[in-house]
Parts: structure tokens; sequence; C-alpha cells
């Protein structure tokens, strides 16, 4: 495992705030081939070469395909998109060291989830409205507390190749129901007009190569300036001892390209073995799609 500087520290900080901020888990002869990458990649989705992507006027999955505009774009590991740089990077030393650091988590329990790429839209201005990935806006505060208890079995996060400072989070806040008042600013579907009106928001800068881990779980909200380039990994990375308690929030995506050879060819041991432990956790689930959250 990749030592991390002060490790104790960070990982006192993710379980306490929710969100850490790491650089440096891109190589420097990686940096420019994952940039190529994104270019490339951006470039196939707004030409509609590339399908797969999260459209401007939805939130959250199903994306659909009613508006021409994107957000981002899914499945960056997919043979098909040709684009082994990612595929490398998501299991690379560095990057899965950090997870079993904030997870506490042995590198035989690490399992494969998702891995997407935020980009700006090209015409609108866009944001996402606050909201925990996996409870809805409606859960009791009995709910709450049920859902942000079994959450700790992973992690997401946005690793900048240009510097980003679109995403929002309330510090703590993956620990505990929200208060009244933050009830009133994440019961809607609207996006808020001022993020920083919701009470104990900050906004997270990430610089080109740095990394910001967060608890998915935790409120946050993002806002899209079609201006501003962006290109943001966008990942999730989880521990088998959650069970299945994870899947409907990683399987909502559409997985099922995951399980063909093709896919498995590209990956080394270590995401072949990663990749095992996805597919047992699809095959343990055996229900209809279900959705995390609504559009």
């Amino acid at each position: 495992m990749v030592a991390l500087p002060a490790s104790s520290r960070l990982r006192q900080q993710y379980e306490e705030q929710g969100y850490v901020i790491i650089p440096g888990l891109i190589a420097n002869e990686e940096f420019e081939a994952l940039r190529e990458a994104a270019e490339r990649t951006v470039e196939r989705t707004r030409s509609g070469a590339w399908p797969y992507r999260r459209v401007v006027g939805k939130q959250f999955p199903p994306y659909g395909n009613d508006d021409p505009d994107s957000w981002g774009v899914q499945h960056v590991m997919h043979p098909d998109l040709g684009e082994p740089a990612f595929a490398k990077w998501y299991t690379s030393e560095g990057l899965t060291g950090v997870v079993q650091e904030l997870l506490e988590c042995p590198q035989e329990n690490l399992q494969m989830e998702l891995f997407n790429m935020l980009i700006n839209p090209e015409k609108h201005n866009f944001a996402l409205r606050w909201h925990r990935d996996d409870v809805k806006e409606t859960a009791t505060e009995e709910e709450e507390y049920n859902a942000l208890d079994v959450w700790h079995y992973g992690v997401q996060w946005n690793t900048a190749l240009y510097e980003d400072s679109c995403l929002y989070v309330v510090p703590g806040s993956h620990r505990t129901p929200r208060t009244p008042e933050q009830r009133k600013h994440s019961s809607t579907s609207e996006a808020p007009k001022d993020p920083m009106n919701m009470p104990g928001a900050i906004q997270v800068t990430i610089k080109a190569g740095e990394s910001v881990f967060y608890n998915s779980n935790i409120l946050h909200c993002a806002t899209y300036d079609y201006s501003r380039k962006r290109a943001t990994l966008h990942a999730t990375m989880g521990d088998t001892r959650a069970g299945a308690s994870r899947a409907r929030n990683i399987l909502q995506h559409g997985l099922k390209w995951m399980k063909e050879d093709a896919f498995r060819e590209t990956l080394n041991e270590k995401g072949k073995a990663m990749l095992n432990r996805l597919i047992k956790m699809q095959e343990s689930v055996n229900a209809d799609v279900e959705y995390s959250l609504t559009n």
C-alpha cells in the first residue's frame, strides 16, 4: 500500500468531516495521458459518438437523451471507448492505497464500482440540488439515521484534470440527519440559487491533479459553468464488507457490460479481482433496478 503523509490525520478528517483533499495521486507521466484520453472522450460525447452521458436537465439516473448538452460522461472504462488510461489509473497502487487507508480496508476487500467523468456543458449553466446519493430527500430523521449508519464501506472521489470549484459540501453531515433548516434547503427538486445559503456549506476547490474523497451520503450539491473548462474524474470504490447495501446506488447506472470478457481482458490481475467482487454483488441482488433518487 502506498503510504499517505500524515495518514492517520487524513483518515480522522475523512471520518469526522466526511471529505478530505489529497494531491499527487496521478504520476507525472500519467497526467498528460489522462488529459488526452479525457479530451478524446469529451469530443466523442459531444459529437454523439459516445451515447453514455449525463444530460442537462437530468440530475440523476436514468439520464435519457432529451437534451443535446452534456454535463457528464458515463462508463469511461468501457472497452468500446478504447481509452485504457482510465482503467490503468483506477487500479493504480497510489489510488487504491488511498481508498484502503481511508476505509481501513484490506486489498482483498476492494470492490470495483463506477468510473465516470464530469464535464462542463457547452451551452447551459447547470446545477444539482442538495442531496445525499442514496437517501431520498423525503426521508424521515429515523430513515436518515439508518441509511447513514450503513454507508461506511465505500468512498467517492473527484480528481481534477483542470482546476474545479463546482462541488459544495456540508462537513460532518454524513454522520447526522439534517437539521430543520437544512431540510428547507434540500427537500425540493430545484437546484439552489446560492449553495452557500445551506447552513454549514463550504465550496470545495481542487487544483489540477488534486482529488477530493468524500462519503457520498454527505450533503452535497454542484454548480456547472458552461464557460469554464471542466474534466473531472468521478468514481467510487467499495468494500465487500458492505454486502449488498451499495447495490442500488451502484447498479442503477447500468453495469451489465462489466460482466463481459471484452472488459475483463482490459484489466490487470488486481482489477480482475476487484471486478469479481462487483459481479458477486450484482448476482446477489435478484431484483429490477431501482433508482436512489428521482429527477
